[in-house]
């Protein structure tokens, strides 16, 4: 296949050629063929090793890079550098009902997504043995465009997907450990990258209800704009769920987007924009469910909740030749978040509670550019590529207030922060061998910390810092349809600006704090291998380790740092995709990590929170005369608590069913979550708290959220 026949296939912008979402009123099995933006350059790079190259003329044989679960193509073996990396098509979204929008990242083997709070917060994720806390160490980006939020006011990396809608989510690339040039910070657990589609084969509006007040509409279409197609949607969502405490959520997305594509370039323009509130029931004390304090879907502080906003425009440029290719993404964020909670109770303030008011604004400005060339070394395919991103986030008014019912107390902590970040990387890639080759990568990364605060001067400052990070993977194979992976590389995560100029404790003002490090350095390996020898088969598997260099964490609940120590994590996985017959798809995956402090002795060096199982699997059945049905089975446990493994927080399996009917215009939908009505937890901490009446210094315990109670859903959709 020629340069251009490629290009033309695997550009997520070029509306005219690439596949367009399904909903299921035209050919339920079609197969979309992944868009571009972004990601054309990464499928088109990792695609080079299928080419042969005479002179300036290119020849490719096509690549369809599918994951777990997802549609295989025998074109995939020699697409990717890692056994974990792979792309998710629509069609394997659209078979995943989701009873909340972070259960995208699902999709990614072994992880999982839980929440401790309302459903306006930013989930709670979980991968390779980290707890993410909301997005540390785990990168997501939508249409070219960051979406974790670093020196956030709640927490590092704060990664909040309540924006997306996922009806129009074309595909997504994922990879996991820090061996990829092309992404820097919050990636060494790994990324998620979700690309929306450019057109529809035909407008549609989507109702659906369900149990506990459950209510969404979703409407979205696209029409011929000029040379180009213009894309727009709408959404509006709302919930009490099963909590004492109803949430009386409200939420409200809208998308517009513009993409044109010629032979040789193509661009897309993206607005969206997003408003949530809510009432939060968060996580509660074990032992005021025991003593009858209060039930499983109880609150301990009915005011608990909050209220964010995202809004966002962005651009995506691509152009390419016969030797080259190129793509810009320019992008401009406005966001706001305010945040109740009261994880405490009444530890520090008996008298008015421990509740905590969290809120800043925040804009942020930036940009990505990457140049792909293509040539010959020592009479090998190489491509050589040159990457700059840059990032700038203003936060206006970052503050840590004490507060209760909503109404603030006092300051604990106001800053103003600005924080820019250039990443730097290049990557080269050699077949030296027809069954061997390389990627390469070294990246650069700089930062500057510039924060202001308003209540304590001494914790203003600037700072910056800056890391390099070299990335090698080799790539043998395949033999009997089997690719063999062996990948080493450093990454790293920044610390919050807070905490890198801190100097004295915001509540304690006379007693000095060590500030952070503003980088932490990862190091990690990975061997694995993917393998298609069975036909209809997909497997892979992976064993992989990683450390994280001694660290202090700014813990925004508390306005100072919590010390860490050097962290090391391994562990295996494996996933399978099984598809016997064209209307019958089979999926499984099994993730197993040990998580570990180095320096700590043997009895406490278990890493809080981090998931040590995680199993998942599926079935999809798409019958004749539009019946389908699907069914999924999600599983997680051994999650020590404490240090000393003392407490645990159990085991939780959940399994939800669904099927509908499709005709012309119509489909009519319906799911179960928690089929089997598990009463586990979706969460579980264990530190000290005070009920009313405990001692002063409080109890050390369990606190829990609990999973959802069993609930239907059912979905009408209509086409025009």
């Amino acid at each position: 296949m020629s340069l251009d026949t490629f290009i033309r296939a695997n550009s997520f912008a070029n509306a005219k050629l690439a596949g367009r979402v399904s909903h299921g009123f035209d050919n339920p099995r079609k197969t979309l063929v992944p868009r571009a933006g972004g990601a054309a350059v990464f499928l088109y790079a990792t695609a080079i090793w299928s080419a042969t190259v005479h002179g300036a003329a290119t020849q490719l044989d096509a690549v369809v890079v599918t994951g777990s679960g997802s549609e295989t193509a025998s074109g995939e073996l020699g697409a990717t550098a890692s056994a974990s990396q792979g792309v998710v098509d629509q069609r394997t979204l659209q078979s995943r009902p989701l009873s909340r929008v972070g259960e995208l990242v699902e999709v990614v083997p072994g992880a999982v997504a839980t929440q401790h709070s309302g459903s306006g917060k930013a989930n709670q994720f979980f991968l390779r043995g980290f707890n993410l806390d909301h997005g540390t160490d785990f990168s997501v980006a939508v249409d070219g465009v960051p979406m974790n939020m670093p020196s956030h006011a709640h927490g590092q990396g704060y990664l909040d997907l309540n924006s997306i809608i996922p009806e129009l989510v074309d595909h997504a690339d994922y990879g996991k450990g820090p061996y990829h040039a092309d992404v820097g910070d919050f990636a060494s657990a790994g990324y998620a990258r979700m690309y929306t589609a450019d057109s529809l084969p035909q407008g549609f509006v989507k109702f659906t209800g369900g149990e506990f007040g459950y209510y969404r509409t979703v409407a979205a279409d696209s029409q011929k704009l000029g040379q180009g197609e213009l894309l727009y949607a709408g959404e509006a969502a709302f919930y009490d769920g099963p909590w004492k405490t109803p949430e009386g959520s409200g939420k409200y997305n809208g998308l517009l987007k513009y993409s044109l594509a010629q032979d040789d370039w193509g661009l897309s323009l993206v607005g969206k924009g997003y408003h949530a509130d809510w009432t939060a029931t968060n996580q509660i004390a074990q032992r005021a469910v025991d003593s009858g304090l209060v039930g499983r879907y109880g609150s301990l502080d009915s005011s608990d909740g909050g209220n964010s906003s995202r809004y966002s425009a962005s651009g995506n440029f691509w152009s390419r030749g016969d030797a080259y290719k190129n793509a810009v993404n320019l992008y401009a964020v406005y966001y706001d978040v305010e945040l109740f909670s009261n994880f405490t109770y009444y530890l520090d303030d008996p008298e008015h509670g421990d509740q905590l008011n969290q809120k800043e604004r925040r804009i942020v400005l930036g940009g990505n550019g990457e140049q792909t060339w293509y040539g010959k070394a020592f009479g090998a395919d190489m491509d050589n590529s040159l990457g700059v991103q840059v990032r700038q986030d203003h936060i206006m008014g970052s503050t840590l207030n004490h507060s209760e019912s909503r109404q603030v107390l006092h300051t604990l902590r106001r800053d103003d922060i600005d924080q820019t970040n250039v990443g730097l990387y290049g990557r080269n890639q050699i077949r030296w061998l027809e069954k061997f080759r390389t990627v390469a990568g070294l990246r650069g990364d700089f930062f500057v910390f510039d924060v202001h605060s308003r209540t304590l001067a001494q914790n203003s400052g600037n700072q910056s810092a800056a890391m390099f990070s070299p990335k090698l993977s080799l790539i043998f194979g395949p033999w009997f349809d089997t690719e063999f992976f062996v990948n080493l590389g450093e990454g790293f995560h920044s610390n919050d600006a807070r905490g890198v100029t801190l100097k004295l404790d915001p509540l304690r003002p006379d007693t000095p704090v060590p500030g952070v490090d503003p980088l932490v350095k990862t190091r990690g390996a990975e061997v694995g291998l993917r393998s298609q020898w069975l036909p209809g088969l997909d497997t892979t598997l992976a064993v992989w380790w990683l450390q994280v260099g001694s660290e202090l964490v700014f813990v925004g609940d508390a306005g100072t740092t919590e010390p860490t120590g050097k962290s090391e994590r391994y562990g295996v996985e494996w996933t399978n995709t099984y598809r016997p017959a064209d209307w019958l798809t089979l999926d499984g995956e099994l993730a197993l990590t040990s998580a570990r402090f180095v320096d700590a002795p043997a009895h406490a060096d278990a890493v809080p929170n981090s998931v040590g199982r995680v199993i998942g699997a599926g079935a999809s059945v798409d019958l004749s005369h539009g019946f389908y049905a699907n069914a999924r089975l999600r599983h997680f446990g051994h999650v020590p608590l404490n240090e000393q493994a003392s407490a645990d927080g159990g085991a939780t399996s959940l399994v939800s069913l669904g099927g509908g009917y499709r005709y012309d215009r119509v489909k009519l939908e319906i799911n179960v979550f928690n089929l089997l009505g598990s009463k586990r937890n979706d969460i579980a901490y264990y530190y000290n708290s005070r009920l009313p009446g405990e001692p002063a210094e409080g109890v050390e315990g369990v606190h829990f959220h609990p999973v959802e109670p069993r609930m239907v859903r059912a979905s009408v959709t209509l086409g025009f």
